[in-house]
């Protein structure tokens, strides 16, 4: 993919990360699970209390 500007390229791939990298991505603090697993067993936990 070509951007037509530095700054474009720069906040495309900023919001990829943020929106998909580092959500789907294993992280080891997290006990090797995603971000998106943590908040849903959080969410799940709150409800049940």
């Amino acid at each position: 993919m070509v951007y037509p500007t530095k700054d474009k390229a720069i906040k495309d791939i900023a919001s990829w990360i943020e929106l998909r990298y580092n959500h789907v991505r294993l992280h080891s603090a997290l006990g090797y699970r995603t971000p998106n697993e943590v908040e849903r067993e959080f969410l799940d936990l709150k409800k049940a209390a």
